[in-house]
């Protein structure tokens, strides 16, 4: 086991984590806004339960996510430094506009997603989740424009042996990128119709047959029916 093989093992054990946490977290976010929506227009306060119910979990794998995104970004810069050498200068900035326009978004809303149920109005809360549910959508696009461009990289040159971006709009728009930020996306919302239609069966099978939980499983079933075949049609096409 030398260097190279700890490294990525290390490096995998991290990865595995973070793409299941903000996967979840990016269809759960829009979830939640759904669920408010929904409480807002039909004024069923089944909705608003759920949506309290959802956002608890939402916060701790949101956290998570967190923790795990920043020990990658620490990996990325020790286990794999000379590939942060080469191609730091795109890799970085872009890096740093998903923090900039993404995570300061979901951070800035995301207190009063959770602590404004009493403290703000309705239409507060439910603009704080909708920004929330934002914020990680814009994340998702940043964190796929860097990994397509490392899988079909263009619009840059190779100057004494460090790469330099030339065009910013290639870089970004690369040829693969389209296809894997849908293909991402929709898996996320695969991932979360899933794993809140799997929670609404185990509450079912143990005899807690509310109206909550029927509308949960159903809302998560139909989703599902909706966005597998699609993720399948994505993925072809990439």
């Amino acid at each position: 086991m030398d260097a190279l093989l700890l490294s990525r093992l290390q490096f995998v054990w991290v990865i595995g984590w973070h793409i299941l946490l903000p996967a979840f977290t990016v269809g759960l976010a829009c979830y939640i806004a759904t669920l408010e929506v929904l409480w807002w227009w039909k004024k069923d306060d089944v909705y608003r339960r759920l949506s309290a119910y959802w956002i608890k979990i939402f916060a701790v794998s949101f956290g998570m996510g967190v923790v795990s995104g920043i020990v990658m970004a620490y990996q990325i810069g020790t286990n794999w430094s000379y590939m942060s050498e080469f191609a730091g200068s795109i890799m970085g900035p872009v890096l740093a506009y998903e923090v900039l326009t993404a995570f300061f978004l979901e951070a800035g809303f995301l207190g009063v997603m959770l602590f404004g149920w009493n403290r703000v109005g309705r239409g507060m809360h439910f603009f704080s989740t909708a920004m929330v549910a934002l914020g990680t959508l814009v994340s998702t696009f940043w964190i796929l424009a860097s990994n397509s461009w490392m899988q079909t990289p263009q619009g840059f040159e190779i100057i004494d042996g460090r790469v330099i971006p030339v065009d910013w709009l290639a870089v970004i728009f690369n040829p693969s990128f389209p296809y894997r930020l849908a293909h991402m996306a929709t898996a996320a919302f695969v991932a979360t119709a899933f794993f809140v239609g799997a929670s609404a069966a185990w509450h079912l099978l143990r005899g807690r047959n509310t109206p909550a939980i029927r509308r949960m499983f159903s809302m998560a079933m139909w989703m599902a029916l909706v966005v597998a075949p699609v993720q399948a049609l994505i993925g072809d096409a990439h």
